[in-house]
């Protein structure tokens, strides 16, 4: 006779049908089948109690297989050296299962694979930013002499510079031996008379000759002259101690009149009106216009009646302390 397992598989009875309700309803089928050949009527009777116990039995296995359905859930993976474990959760005809499956332990490491081809050269990359600089290492050991270098170019000529010190006075030097005599020189040109001087005839060595100067004229009765020339002549002249203002080289007097001194326009001093005139009315003129740079004297002081009018490019200057008043 067939029994129900549940799905745990062997060992796993939680499911099965209960035997002794199959076994029941087995026997009251068989007796059922066995009263079949009383009347027809009991027969009749018996075969729908049969049919009907026989269905009862078939719903009972159905309602039992319901009742221990599971349905699958997650399935974790545990640390490697625990155990297996399955979880069944939920009411009966609703229960999940769960596995949790232990994971394997690290195998031992492989040996090394043979040295793969080289790859392709990868592009450059850009250049990464300067490190920091590194602590000063330790002086090295002394190198060995380097070869002589080349000979440089000669440097520009320094200045001169200034001069030492007098040294010291040496040692007299040993006495030299006699020079030969030598040739007999020019000497002095023979000839001349008395008064006459010896004069260099031209600029080669020796050239010389005998010249006579002119003599002072007679000094007698000439006391308080001075020597004058006319070019070819000297002569005696008397000095002029009390000489006129046109005597002077750089002076001329030209119509002189009242009132007037002397000033200097521009190149000489001539005769003219000295800062203004006076006339005998009492009056004071000036001009209105001053056209030359005028600059008054230190510690002094300028009046001017005006408008007065100070030309282009002329200026008048005031020293300090000192004042200008035009009214």
């Amino acid at each position: 006779m067939a029994i129900y397992r549940g799905p745990g598989g062997s060992g796993d009875a939680t499911n099965d049908a209960s035997i002794a309700a199959v076994t029941a309803l087995t026997i009251r089928a068989e007796d059922a089948a066995t009263a079949a050949g009383l009347s027809e009527t009991a027969a009749a009777g018996s075969a729908g109690t049969a049919a009907t116990d026989a269905a009862a039995a078939a719903q009972a296995v159905i309602d039992a297989a319901d009742a221990s359905r599971l349905t699958a859930g997650t399935t974790t993976t545990g640390n490697p050296g625990t155990s297996a474990s399955v979880a069944i959760t939920g009411d009966a005809g609703e229960q999940v299962v769960a596995f949790t499956i232990p994971r394997g332990d690290v195998g031992a490491t492989g040996a090394t694979g043979a040295q793969g081809i080289q790859g392709i050269q990868g592009v450059k990359g850009e250049t990464g930013d300067t490190g920091p600089q590194g602590i000063q290492g330790e002086t090295g050991a002394q190198g060995i002499q380097g070869i002589q270098g080349i000979q440089g170019i000669q440097g520009i000529q320094g200045e001169t510079g200034d001069t030492g010190p007098q040294g010291a006075q040496g040692i007299q030097g040993i006495q030299g031996i006699q020079g030969e005599t030598g040739a007999t020189g020019a000497g002095v040109n023979v000839g001349g008379t008395t008064g006459q001087v010896l004069t260099k005839a031209s600029a080669t060595d020796y050239d010389t000759e005998w010249t006579t100067i002119d003599a002072l004229p007679d000094q007698t009765g000439n006391s308080g002259k001075y020597l004058t020339t006319d070019g070819t002549d000297a002569s005696w002249a008397v000095v002029n101690v009390t000489p006129a203002l046109d005597d002077l080289s750089d002076v001329t007097i030209t119509t002189p009149s009242s009132g007037e001194g002397i000033v200097y326009n521009g190149s000489a001093w001539v005769n003219g009106t000295v800062g203004g005139n006076t006339t005998t009315s009492g009056l004071y003129e000036m001009a209105n216009t001053i056209s030359t740079n005028y600059t008054i004297g230190t510690g002094n002081n300028a009046i001017s009646a005006g408008p007065i009018t100070v030309a282009s490019g002329v200026s008048v200057t005031v020293p300090s302390g000192s004042r200008w008043a035009v009214v």
